[in-house]
């Protein structure tokens, strides 16, 4: 099945199109390892954000005991490991997407004070990025990351994994960590907790950063890449 499936949605339409485009470097090193794809037929144009995400958000950091918000549960998302981080700190973990049983337990185990919602609509989700302190979006795989660049586009400083394509989303305007170490994802929050100046250098850093995922930019490259096809279109139709 899984030999089918790959033939059908990736191989065969691969030999069929002109361009590919893919949302990151890592996505695009992937196609290429699963694939016999000609480089030059991938094209990397990254996600643009949405518009509820433009405008900036009022901040206020509450640093006795600051909401932390994960977004999402699979197990890619690395939930575990964050409450192992964050065992013992002052704080209030929201999490967003459903949890299980395993999950629920491993809350309870660790004395987390936390927060589960789950199925929000695109307001609801800008509202608890405004609402939190800090986002932790300690991921061991994925192939972008837009929790990162949502939450630098409301002025909320971000912790994220030291891993390619996460950092280079995040650009200067997250705090790196090693996802599979706990003690690193702690010392990432508690020192964005701790310093000021630090916390408020990430928020300033994910301002600029995101200025370079605007709709507008990521248009205007399919744009370019639509004209691309129609002119060699024409020319060989010519």
């Amino acid at each position: 099945r899984r030999f089918l499936l790959k033939k059908l949605f990736l191989d065969w339409p691969l030999r069929r199109l002109r361009y590919v485009t893919a949302i990151s470097e890592t996505t695009k090193n992937e196609i290429l390892k699963f694939t016999n794809c000609a480089p030059e037929k991938i094209l990397v144009i990254e996600n643009p954000l949405q518009s509820q995400y433009l405008t900036r958000a009022a901040y206020k950091f509450n640093a006795g005991e600051p909401k932390i918000l994960q977004v999402g549960t699979l197990e890619n998302k690395n939930v575990g490991r964050l409450i192992e981080a964050i065992s013992g700190l002052a704080c209030k973990l929201r999490i967003i997407g459903k949890i299980d049983e395993s999950l629920h337990n491993n809350l309870l185990t660790h004395r987390i004070s936390f927060e589960n919602l789950y199925d929000l609509d695109d307001e609801q989700m800008r509202a608890e990025y405004v609402n939190a302190d800090i986002v932790s979006f300690c991921s061991t795989y994925e192939g972008f990351g837009m929790p990162i660049i949502e939450a630098q586009s409301v002025g909320r400083p971000v912790i994220t994994s030291n891993i390619s394509p996460l950092r280079e989303v995040a650009g200067a305007g997250a705090c790196l960590a090693d996802p599979f170490d706990p003690s690193k994802i702690r010392a990432g929050i508690e020192r964005i907790i701790d310093d000021e100046a630090f916390r408020m250098s990430l928020i300033s850093a994910g301002f600029k950063n995101v200025g370079r995922f605007q709709p507008s930019i990521i248009a205007a490259a399919y744009k370019r890449l639509y004209d691309k096809v129609l002119h060699e279109v024409g020319s060989h139709v010519g």
